[in-house]
């Protein structure tokens, strides 16, 4: 059942015949995409969840699988190269957000201010202007560390060598965060359960190898058999839409309740060969979320679209 839709109305438009060994080679490395409209809805949807998991007193984890370097230096070379953030994150920074969104908005848009404001005020309470130009952006593991409380966990993972010391450096300033540089699936075996057993799991793998839609369903179907009660967040890109249609397929044969799953399109889909948009699979989302998304993302596929046809929909794909 589609709960909400864009343009394009039901998913049934891009059926098609398709297989997960279709897969999707991207070489998605974060550093030239940072700040994207990818990561505006991602990182606006993980601090909605947290938000959420702080509502109530006890301590909650955040496991970020492919954690990346955790801050970007958007003035540089491969930021400039690309220049994808003006059109992501520089696009809504600019935007007039109706008041009714705002508080949809505001612990992301904070959190990208903080991140600008310097590392006097990292970990500081103080509101910060969200209108500050923006020179740095918080990749997931320094937004999550921005919005958790002091006594909520953090662990963020990344494989790189380079990156890791970098994921370190960035996360020197807070509290209970733990960096480790295992294979980002390997990760989630060393730390489910949590023993708070409150939790939210980040899965936003690189796409640079094919196979990558079968080990998402893997990581999934492992990380429930620890952790069955976590919230858990995959991330794709979309470029042909088919295989994605093969792999929300396979998920709805996992069995799990409360899967959705939440995707944006910049354009219309006509163009395989080109990142045209890309979703989110959430498990155990909270459940004011989809209406929250509902709301706001027709102002969001204004601000972010790139080309005719820009759309998004919200997709249940199991209630069993």
């Amino acid at each position: 059942m589609v709960r909400a839709c864009g343009q394009f109305g039901s998913a049934v438009y891009w059926c098609g015949a398709a297989s997960l060994e279709t897969g999707l080679v991207m070489n998605y490395r974060h550093a030239f995409h940072a700040g994207n409209f990818a990561d505006v809805l991602k990182h606006l949807i993980l601090a909605r969840i947290i938000e959420h998991l702080k509502k109530k007193p006890a301590p909650f984890r955040i496991i970020d699988t492919h954690a990346g370097i955790g801050l970007y230096d958007l003035g540089s070379d491969e930021a400039r190269r690309t220049g994808e953030w003006y059109e992501g994150i520089g696009r809504l920074m600019k935007a007039e957000i109706p008041q009714d969104f705002k508080p949809i908005f505001a612990p992301y848009l904070q959190a990208v201010a903080a991140a600008n404001a310097g590392a006097d005020v990292l970990t500081g309470e103080e509101a910060v202007d969200p209108g500050a130009g923006l020179t740095l952006y918080p990749g997931s593991p320094v937004l999550a560390a921005l919005l958790k409380r002091r006594d909520d966990v953090l662990i963020a993972n990344e494989l790189h060598p380079e990156d890791n010391l970098a994921l370190s450096d960035a996360l020197k300033s807070f509290r209970n965060c733990k960096i480790m540089g295992l294979d980002g699936y390997v990760v989630l075996k060393s730390t489910l359960p949590p023993k708070e057993r409150r939790g939210i799991v980040l899965i936003d793998p690189p796409f640079e190898q094919a196979g990558e839609f079968q080990r998402l369903l893997q990581a999934l179907r492992q990380g429930v058999q620890r952790f069955a009660t976590g919230i858990y967040l995959l991330w794709y890109p979309i470029k042909d839409p088919r295989p994605i249609v093969a792999f929300k397929k396979e998920l709805s044969g996992l069995g799990l309740a409360k899967l959705s799953a939440v995707e944006f399109y910049l354009r219309a889909p006509t163009d395989p060969d080109v990142l045209n948009g890309h979703g989110l699979i959430m498990l155990n989302a909270p459940f004011s979320l989809a209406s929250e998304l509902a709301a706001c993302l027709p102002f969001l596929v204004d601000v972010l679209a790139q080309g005719k046809g820009a759309s998004f929909h919200i997709e249940q794909i199991s209630e069993a």
